[in-house]
């Protein structure tokens, strides 16, 4: 419910100024920006890897 509530905030200030769209259409169309934030974004829900044991 709550990540809902977050997306509606996010879309009614990209829609009250138009200038916040701009900077995030440039942000988007850098994929290694977005491939970059994907990695911060999944970071905490992969699982630890642990060092090989010869």
């Amino acid at each position: 419910m709550m990540r809902w509530i977050l997306l509606g905030v996010v879309l009614g200030l990209l829609l009250l100024y138009p200038t916040l769209l701009s900077v995030v259409a440039a942000i988007l169309s850098k994929p290694a920006l977005v491939a970059f934030g994907l990695g911060l974004a999944a970071r905490p829900h992969l699982p630890r890897v642990r060092g090989w044991k010869p």
